[in-house]
């Protein structure tokens, strides 16, 4: 199959675009490198370097490529700049996710997008939290993402043979995030403190996540190449405090320096972990990696790159 995937030199979707490589599928990789890195190109994926807000480029990159299926990944990740900057993070997450859409929506039988859970569900009593909540997003990310997943049910309804699945991550950790990039703790945490300096934790560092090892997640976009229709939750259902990942880092890493505490950044969720039970049903996914296992593999790779 070709698949085009969008942001497949970043973080999560450079492991996608290994994973389907790994199958046999044909690649390309639409990015502009604004947190992607070059070295998570995979050499046998074409590269269009374009950006999603050039409506031009983006339709020569499809026209040259006639993918059959689209996996959206690119997109302005964090939740405070969204909220600093709400009208650029529109830009980005909606109209450069249209500008993908109208370029493909003549060849395209199926779109696979990166949407996110906590963002969309808010802060909620009902944790872990499945498909059907109410979604109430909190911050213009979390409002740009259920927009997203919005305008895929118009494209399918105006045109019945695009189908399409939105995977709502929960917190996405793992080898080659950036800590230099735009979200996830656990490689901000990791990089300073493997670098001497001290960590901040924002608020008082009880609010909860539901982390997922970057390979769980890659697995979940390869169910749902042939499966499934609509929303799935991807995570593991576990709610993991900040004070306790820092803590999870420090036994890993053998470093026993504490954390500074700095003041609560708005739009920050209290709590989040996410109900995966339709995933299990429906695309036959479940998580495998345990937190303990994945943020020691995460701090290996770390050592061994800076090696």
């Amino acid at each position: 199959m070709r698949i085009l995937v969008s942001g497949g030199a970043g973080f999560i979707g450079s492991h996608i675009v290994e994973a389907y490589r790994s199958l046999g599928h044909e690649l390309a990789i639409l990015d502009n490198f604004s947190t992607g890195l070059r070295e998570n190109v995979h050499p046998d994926a074409k590269l269009y370097e374009v950006d999603l807000t050039d409506q031009s480029a983006v339709e020569r990159a499809v026209r040259e490529f006639e993918p059959e299926l689209i996996n959206h990944q690119a997109a302005h990740l964090s939740v405070p700049e969204s909220v600093k900057k709400p009208q650029f993070n529109a830009t980005v997450n909606i109209l450069g996710f249209l500008n993908l859409m109208e370029a493909a929506r003549r060849s395209v039988k199926r779109v696979i997008i990166a949407s996110t859970g906590g963002a969309l569900y808010g802060d909620t009593d009902q944790v872990p939290t499945p498909e059907t909540h109410p979604t109430l997003p909190v911050s213009p990310y979390g409002v740009t993402k259920l927009t997203a997943e919005q305008y895929l049910h118009f494209y399918h309804t105006e045109y019945p043979e695009i189908n399409w699945v939105a995977l709502r991550y929960s917190n996405v950790y793992g080898p080659r995030q950036n800590p230099k990039g735009e979200t996830g703790v656990i490689a901000v945490f990791l990089e300073r403190m493997m670098t001497g300096q001290a960590a901040t934790i924002y608020g008082d560092g009880l609010q909860t996540r539901d982390y997922v090892f970057v390979e769980d997640v890659a697995r979940a976009h390869v169910a749902a190449l042939d499966k499934g229709n609509g929303a799935y939750n991807i995570g593991t259902g576990q709610e993991t405090n900040v004070k306790e990942i820092y803590a999870f880092l420090q036994k890993a890493t053998d470093l026993i320096q504490e954390a500074q505490f700095g003041p609560a950044r708005p739009g920050e969720q209290k709590r989040s972990a996410l109900d995966c039970a339709r995933a299990k049903t429906e695309l036959d996914w479940e998580p495998m990696i345990e937190l303990k296992e994945g943020v020691q593999r995460t701090v290996d790779w770390y050592k061994n790159r800076k090696s």
